[in-house]
């Protein structure tokens, strides 16, 4: 029955479905150390031939995925405004397929290819440094947004598989009022620094303390001071 049930909701959604392109300008501005877009630049050197990215969402709302990022392949250009073909197969969009037409906006772009006829590409835009080694973090600063309290950086855990390595940064949320057991009690999180600094981020300055290095918040002058790393 299940098997039925899937069968003919894929069959409502392609005959009847349809989707939108999200904006990625506000989820680029929550997640300035994580989520990085084209520069203005290189969007307006944008030509027939060239590939961009763009997010697409399910209408109605896919079961599989909250969203799908693939690859278009710009066919015309109109100032603002860009026609393309879809130059992926969706993974559960039956709605759409490879070579459907797409229209779009500059700002729809979360990435781009040159093709091979563009002109003159425009210089790349700065390097940004990419913040995607893992730490440990109390996760009520993910999920609470509580501030950074304590945080220290002890020798980093080898690396496993093909994930990022560790920085060995240890990081615990606000913790004023709170028993010892209570602290140690928290739930903790292996995350990428960049999702942490997405959060807070006033402690990015001592991103790169060596080793051994130790900070806590005065939060009478809101500023990070050193301290022995024992005092956890």
């Amino acid at each position: 029955m299940s098997t039925i049930r899937d069968m003919l909701y894929r069959w409502r959604r392609r005959w009847f479905g349809s989707y939108t392109i999200a904006d990625p300008r506000p989820l680029a501005e929550a997640a300035p150390y994580t989520f990085f877009l084209p520069s203005e630049n290189e969007l307006l050197a944008l030509r027939p031939g060239d590939l961009v990215k763009l997010i697409f969402q399910s209408t109605p709302v896919s079961r599989a995925y909250a969203a799908e990022r693939m690859w278009v392949r710009v066919t015309r250009m109109e100032g603002e405004r860009l026609w393309g073909e879809l130059d992926n197969e969706p993974l559960d969009m039956p709605q759409l397929r490879a070579g459907r037409a797409v229209a779009l906006r500059r700002g729809d772009v979360i990435d781009l290819r040159w093709g091979d006829n563009h002109p003159v590409r425009p210089p790349s835009a700065p390097a940004r440094r990419h913040y995607g080694a893992r730490c440990l973090v109390d996760a009520c600063v993910l999920e609470d947004r509580a501030a950074v309290h304590y945080l220290y950086r002890e020798l980093p855990l080898p690396p496993i598989g093909a994930d990022e390595p560790d920085s060995g940064w240890r990081i615990r949320g606000d913790y004023r009022g709170l028993e010892d057991e209570a602290i140690g009690a928290r739930p903790v999180e292996c995350v990428s620094l960049g999702s942490v600094l997405n959060v807070d981020d006033s402690w990015v300055h001592l991103i790169d303390a060596p080793t051994g290095s130790a900070f806590v918040r005065n939060w009478d002058t809101d500023m990070f001071e050193p301290q022995s790393a024992e005092a956890d």
